[in-house]
């Protein structure tokens, strides 16, 4: 069965929990709020499932994709409300248009993030835009191999660590399966999410974005909406509490610092990320509106991206990857020093450690000359 001896062996994927046939594991959260699988021994079988599924017991190979593109989409509303390039949009809506149905993150009525599924191009609206928050899968792996057992094409997104679980989960592959993720810096604790909305104004809220591109992409703001799209509140992400204590690794998973999907391993279709840097590698595709990094990591993700109309420009993976904020597709986020240091305030003053973050200290000169240094040798 599956034994949790070290936190940063478990990314909370859910697979074990999905694939057991006693149903006797139930993902429950820990004192930082993240999941992690609960075994009622006098049920289990020793089967050995759990653990044929576990991401970090069956680590994958490393895997660079096929073909790199820095992409846009060419409909300016949708890019304007996605989080960077909008590129996610035209592949769901691929999918949907062919019968299929898609699967991705979304809020709840708590405003809690989990995966959903969406059969119409109407719905796809809520799986827009980056969530910093580690979202519940639930039932969605059982619900995509029924699917897929059905002949339905199925869509996936999410972090590479679920897409990792998805592909074990199903334990073999299917042509009519399209796998997406991230360049993932890390998920932040839900549990520390739910307090610091619980004092949010949230009287007339009707959407959450983490990354408001209105204050200019790279220079992205956190903003509270209401229905009509009126502005209710908005703080530059540089001041955000929230925001800098996942920017600072401070409330990342423990998994996060020892991930096992960096460098292609989640064996995704297709990666998205942030393009950030392609003002000094591709400036005809910057104009601080949101550009994408669009990764083709097998036969099947490449021929859906180049069947779709993008502006986009083939560019090399290998220059994107050595630019620092595109480290996460490479390496696991370094685990800060004072992560213990929070958490112990956290235990005593609840979410009062969080907004009682002092600034980040700024880089050393020597570190700031390095990355200037660093940064003129992508040019």
């Amino acid at each position: 069965m599956i034994n949790i001896t070290d936190k940063h062996n478990c990314c909370g994927c859910s697979a074990c929990a999905s694939i057991c046939p006693k149903h006797c594991i139930t993902m429950q959260e820990d004192e930082e709020g993240f999941l992690y699988p609960q075994i009622d021994t006098a049920t289990c079988i020793d089967c050995g499932l759990c653990e044929k599924v576990c991401p970090y017991l069956n680590a994958s190979e490393t895997n660079e994709p096929i073909v790199s593109y820095a992409a846009k989409n060419t409909d300016e509303q949708v890019r304007s409300t996605s989080s960077s390039g909008g590129i996610f949009t035209p592949i769901a809506e691929n999918i949907i248009a062919s019968g299929g149905i898609v699967y991705g993150a979304c809020f709840n009525d708590q405003w809690e993030v989990q995966h959903a599924k969406a059969e119409t191009k109407q719905k796809l609206s809520a799986f827009r835009r980056s969530k910093y928050v580690q979202s519940r899968i639930g039932p969605t792996y059982k619900e995509i191999e029924t699917l897929l057992k059905d002949g339905r094409k199925v869509l996936f997104s999410g972090t590479p660590c679920q897409v990792a679980g998805l592909r074990l989960f199903l334990r073999k592959d299917y042509d009519s399966l399209i796998t997406l993720d991230i360049v993932c810096h890390g998920v932040p604790s839900p549990k520390i999410w739910r307090e610091y909305v619980a004092q949010l104004p949230m009287e007339g809220v009707a959407d959450i974005l983490f990354k408001d591109k209105s204050t200019g992409w790279r220079g992205y703001s956190f903003s509270l909406r209401n229905a009509d799209g009126d502005t209710l509140f908005v703080e530059r992400a540089s001041k955000n509490k929230y925001l800098s204590a996942f920017s600072r690794n401070l409330i990342l998973r423990p998994s996060c610092f020892n991930c096992p999907a960096k460098s292609g391993q989640s064996h995704s279709d297709i990666t998205l990320a942030d393009f950030w840097g392609v003002e000094k590698i591709h400036p005809e595709m910057d104009d601080n509106k949101g550009t994408s990094i669009v990764l083709c990591n097998t036969e099947k993700g490449r021929k859906l991206v180049e069947s779709l109309q993008l502006n986009k420009i083939q560019t090399d993976y290998q220059t994107y990857s050595t630019i620092p904020f595109n480290s996460c597709s490479i390496r696991s986020t370094q685990e800060p020093e004072n992560r213990k240091d929070f958490w112990s305030k956290y235990e005593i003053d609840g979410i009062r450690a969080l907004m009682a973050l002092p600034k980040p200290p700024k880089p050393s000169i020597i570190k700031r000359i390095l990355n200037r240094i660093n940064s003129s040798l992508i040019l």
